[in-house]
């Protein structure tokens, strides 16, 4: 956010926005949340352990990744270990 410039007209209103969202953390952050469980991981939301619905990941294991010399022959434009491409970003 501190690369956007705002108008004259713009500057207050993101002022303002940017204060109540501010001021909706600070009354959350009065909320007591003692005794509050922890949220469910995704794991757990899944139901991996049971596998209730069918819904399967899959295993976390090491495998062989793509060749970088085979990678960068075919990209369309490289230095040979990083892919180039346009500048989209102005400064």
């Amino acid at each position: 956010m501190a690369n956007l410039e705002l108008t004259a007209e713009e500057e207050p209103r993101m002022q303002r926005d940017l204060n109540a969202v501010l001021g909706y953390i600070a009354e959350l952050n009065e909320l007591d949340t003692e005794g509050v469980p922890a949220m469910a991981q995704v794991g757990e939301m899944l139901g991996l352990a049971e596998q209730k619905h069918g819904e399967v990941l899959r295993v976390d294991e090491v495998r062989q990744s793509l060749d970088r010399a085979k990678v960068m022959a075919a990209a369309p434009e490289t230095d040979g270990r990083f892919f180039k491409v346009p500048k989209v970003i102005e400064r």
